[in-house]
């Protein structure tokens, strides 16, 4: 059976220009900056003029841990999107940019699939407005200023040796993990240790995505600690002068950037730090515009519930005092029975037992995002492969956790493919159960917060944090950070750290072997097990074949 690529559905794309789109939401031509005519920025006199209508209802949709067989989380965002216009509901999306690592690399691009994607896709998922190269561009001026600071008389008295500012750059390179900087003698400057990571682990990534306007933006800025001095006091950006500069080179990325799905409705696309290394989810100020525009606002959270889902709740709905209303768990026969112990290989065989071996994994999840007190049911993302009795499986699993779940076609189908969970959405929405509530409160220490994370989300028998964790977590308690919450950095692949312990494993210790500050930000990175937060590319990485045909058109992007 034969399927058109996702890049040549995209290419086939009948787009509305973007002043058409903007219309949609009321907004006017004067508040677009546009960029070519299927892609635009707004303005921030627009934002500010909308502050004071009412919110529409907030979806958030999350899924279970990642599996090669693919799960199809965006996908079912921009599906649910459409699904909701199609029955008759205004309705947007909100999703993150997408990273030129994993599109160079194995996890493809971040603009949904099939017939539920957002366009233009290529440009998405390539340098599309510019705002990642704004990021690593103010993150390296930021660098720069630093080193050239310490050259010039050091007036801060930074040691050299605790610099804890790294580099960035978006692409996957493990070469650039641990370098030495400023070599080549006494004209380069002082040698020191440094490294690189993927730019949207930058904690100017995560501002950017937190801020709730310039202003806000350039103090967040200001608030990073950049080093520490020889007496241990840390040093901040603001004491570096590089603030201001920094944030003239954000001014235009700070803004959302509005764009179409393939059935013409309206999607911010926004931001982008990864999941399993920051926070997750696509911009505050995206998501707040948004819930002014429209009745109902798709959203998402990067990989697994167990860390884009516990990070939206715990670190984006605290900060941004959003309260959503529904959860949509994806799912789907294909990673239940990766789950149950089946190979990629072998995974278009049907095996009921498989599957029902798998479903453990979900109802994790499950049981997770019940604490969180906002109603959740699943979404079964269908491949064609998928028979009557494995489906009905995951069905009856579910029915025996409390929750309903349906299967989507949207892959297929577009809008008209999910309506039925499109109606079940706007159900819960219009019932007004939803009681959010974050996992922890902000009282309890750093290291309650992760033990509590630990143990409640992950089921960790033990947390292993060495005296020296321990005693960085109790200063930055000292110093005032202490009621600032966690941002869990951790492979996706599994609850555990293990990757491949995949289903719900018990009996287990998380290791924690590192912890950032990012003041600025405004949480506490916790570094668990051998996670990176420099990918590496894999062994046949996407960019092999990714090229331009005789045409003059991309392919192999996907």
């Amino acid at each position: 059976m034969s399927f058109k690529s996702d890049i040549e559905i995209a290419r086939e794309a009948s787009k509305q220009p973007i002043r058409e789109i903007g219309e949609k939401l009321g907004i006017a031509y004067e508040h677009l900056q546009p960029y070519g005519h299927d892609k635009a920025k707004i303005s921030q006199a627009f934002i500010d003029e909308v502050q004071d209508r009412p919110n529409g209802k907030l979806i958030l949709v999350t899924a279970i841990n990642p599996t090669p067989a693919g799960e199809g989380k965006t996908t079912t965002t921009v599906g649910l999107g459409d699904g909701l216009n199609k029955i008759g509901k205004k309705a947007m999306i909100c999703i993150r940019e997408a990273s030129l690592g994993p599109n160079f690399g194995m996890k493809g691009g971040a603009a949904g699939g099939g017939m539920a994607q957002v366009v233009p896709m290529e440009e998405m998922n390539l340098h599309f407005t510019g705002d990642f190269h704004a990021i690593t561009s103010a993150h390296s001026l930021l660098s720069a200023m630093i080193d050239n600071h310490v050259y010039w008389g050091n007036e801060q008295d930074i040691d050299v040796r605790r610099v804890v500012w790294r580099r960035v750059v978006d692409m996957n390179d493990r070469a650039l993990r641990q370098i030495t900087a400023s070599l080549g003698g006494v004209a380069n400057g002082f040698p020191r240790e440094a490294g690189f990571d993927i730019t949207v682990a930058s904690e100017v990534m995560a501002i950017l995505c937190l801020a709730k306007d310039l202003k806000d933006l350039e103090k967040r800025l200001g608030d990073m600690i950049v080093a520490y001095r020889r007496d241990r006091t840390p040093v901040f950006c603001r004491d570096i002068k590089a603030e201001g500069a920094m944030t003239v080179l954000l001014k235009d990325a700070m803004q959302p950037n509005l764009v179409q799905t393939l059935e013409n409705n309206p999607a911010f696309v926004h931001g982008g730090p990864f999941a399993n290394i920051a926070h997750g989810c696509n911009s505050v100020i995206a998501t707040t515009t948004a819930l002014k525009l429209a009745d109902y606002v798709v959203t998402e959270a990067g990989f697994g519930a167990d860390l884009g889902a516990e990070k939206f709740m715990d670190i984006k709905c605290r900060k941004a005092g959003l309260r959503p209303d529904a959860v949509v768990i994806v799912a789907t026969v294909r990673a239940m029975k990766m789950n149950g112990g089946v190979a990629k290989a072998d995974l278009n065989a049907e095996n009921v037992d498989a599957v029902k071996a798998g479903c453990p994994n979900l109802g994790r999840h499950i049981e997770n995002m019940k604490k969180f007190g906002v109603p959740a049911i699943v979404g079964i993302n269908h491949f064609y492969a998928d028979t009557d009795a494995e489906i009905q499986a995951v069905i009856d699993y579910c029915s025996e956790q409390g929750v309903e779940a349906i299967v989507n076609k949207h892959w297929a189908d577009g809008g008209a493919g999910i309506e039925a969970t499109a109606k079940k959405v706007v159900e819960i929405c219009e019932a007004g159960e939803a009681d959010y509530r974050p996992l922890y409160g902000d009282d309890l220490s750093l290291a309650e917060k992760v033990e509590t994370v630990c143990k409640e989300i992950y089921r960790a028998d033990n947390v292993v944090m060495d005296s020296k964790i321990r005693a960085q977590l109790k200063d930055w308690e000292d110093q005032g950070y202490g009621n600032l919450p966690v941002c869990m950095a951790k492979t996706q692949y599994s609850f555990s750290t293990d990757p491949s312990q995949r289903g719900a494993p018990t009996g287990f210790d998380i290791p924690v072997r590192e912890v950032r500050l990012s003041a600025g930000a405004g949480f506490v990175v916790v570094v668990c097990g051998e996670i990176m937060t420099m990918p590496g590319l894999p062994r046949k990485p996407a960019a092999e074949t990714i090229c331009l045909n005789e045409d003059g058109l991309i392919e192999g992007l996907f």
